[in-house]
């Protein structure tokens, strides 16, 4: 079942993890279209400026505090979604967290939290709504899974873990869902966004964090969005270099494994130092509600462009001899 753009104000979209960053993006952007949202994150107060910032652009919106490693407030969140809007037309699992650091730097706690909110924290969303959507009839369901479900990420082993995990698990899921040709399965992959997804970190690397450039506007994957909720399809990559890292550790595993460890460990010597911080995986921080992170006004467009084109020669190059090497 297609859904065009003049017909968005009557579907009802669910976010999780709205309060900021590409969650907050996407918000906005379909508030624009007139879309009626329930936003859903674990700060309220973020959560109810962003209700009152959508509304005014044309949306109706509704705040819905909750934690995703909660299947009770999962439960909830679904339940005044459909109360609110009277169906759940679309729902974006969104809500994730990073834990960076050595494997056995990062508490146990730490690496459990990041796996109930990355991976159980989708899976349940799904167990929830999926009922929804096959008593209706149709539904679209988007897992923001990221370049890091296909890319391996050195010191962020229980994020990778997640994302990985959450791959294969949305493959599984499209399987299952092949008898209800009007419940589409929707997978997102971007590259590096700018957004303050790197502060919230937990660090327990005892340097500085930033992420590496190119890092796209978090706007454009929101625009990914819209498009999806007009034309299911199951996969979307965002951002050239994300394909480009897809595409590398597909045919490559271990050189671009080897290579992303050692860019990693050369960074970490050169950082600022920084104490060891559980960042936002256990409890809330009260900074960085912004859609954007600031990570490009750090560097001009001109310097975000060229990294990007650089890593695409990079990648191309080593693509290519190794290739011509397996002749």
């Amino acid at each position: 079942m297609n859904t065009s753009l003049k017909e968005m104000s009557t579907k009802t979209i669910v976010i999780t993890g709205a309060s900021s960053g590409v969650g907050k993006a996407m918000a906005l952007e379909l508030a624009q279209h007139g879309a009626k949202l329930v936003l859903a994150a674990r700060r309220k107060e973020a959560l109810d400026e962003l209700a009152a910032e959508c509304n005014q652009l044309g949306g109706l919106a509704l705040a819905v505090p909750g934690d995703m490693r909660s299947l009770d407030a999962i439960h909830q969140l679904a339940s005044q979604a459909f109360q609110f809007g009277g169906s759940i037309d679309v729902w974006i699992n969104n809500a994730g967290v990073l834990a960076a650091g050595a494997l056995e730097e990062i508490p146990a706690e730490v690496n459990e939290s990041v796996i109930r909110t990355n991976l159980l924290g989708y899976i349940h969303s799904a167990h929830t709504v999926l009922p929804y959507f096959k008593e209706q009839g149709y539904g679209i369901l988007i897992n923001n899974i990221s370049v890091g479900g296909w890319f391996p990420t050195p010191y962020g082993a229980a994020y990778t873990a997640s994302k990985f995990g959450l791959r294969g698990f949305s493959e599984s899921l499209k399987g299952e869902m092949l008898a209800y040709p009007d419940i589409h399965i929707c997978d997102l992959y971007p590259g590096f966004l700018d957004t303050p997804g790197m502060q919230h970190a937990a660090n327990y690397t005892g340097k500085m964090l930033k992420p590496a450039p190119p890092v796209y506007d978090p706007r454009k994957v929101a625009r990914a969005v819209v498009t999806l909720i007009n034309n299911p399809k199951p996969q979307t990559t965002v951002g050239a270099s994300a394909l480009l890292l897809r595409l590398a550790f597909q045919l490559f595993p271990a050189l671009t494994r080897t290579i992303t460890a050692s860019v990693i460990r050369t960074y970490l010597k050169q950082a600022s130092p920084m104490e060891h911080q559980s960042g936002n995986i256990l409890q809330t921080v009260p900074y960085g509600t912004s859609a954007d992170g600031g990570w490009r006004k750090g560097m001009s467009q001109s310097m975000n462009k060229k990294a990007g084109l650089v890593a695409a020669g990079v990648a191309g190059v080593i693509i290519g001899a190794l290739l011509l090497g397996r002749k």
